[in-house]
């Protein structure tokens, strides 16, 4: 069971490591986008899971806070991350021409 749950997860590193280096620079922000909402369905699973099942083991709740936290800090950095990346498309307001001061 451990060798079956070890190869999957190497399998589906090297394959999540090809779906991503082929992505194109414009695709970016959307796909970032996506895993944050499914990132954010993750951490409403781990609070629903501490919240309702209170016979869990002592490993397990530990586990599932530490989920929680790292899930919320990829949520809230991929949410900076990608506002910040948005700014770069805004229009750039013109400057205007300096207007001369009155003098008294």
């Amino acid at each position: 069971m451990f060798v079956t749950n070890l190869a999957i997860l190497v399998v589906s590193g090297f394959l999540g490591y090809a779906v991503i280096s082929k992505v194109p620079n414009t695709l970016h922000t959307p796909l970032m986008s996506g895993t944050n909402a499914i990132h954010g369905i993750v951490v409403v699973g781990g609070i629903f899971v501490l919240g309702f099942y209170p016979d869990l083991g002592a490993f397990t709740k530990v586990i599932l806070v530490v989920a929680i936290v790292f899930g919320t800090i990829n949520v809230v950095g991929g949410f900076l991350v990608t506002d910040r990346m948005l700014e770069m498309f805004k229009a750039k307001p013109t400057a205007k021409p300096d207007e001369p001061e009155d003098k008294q």
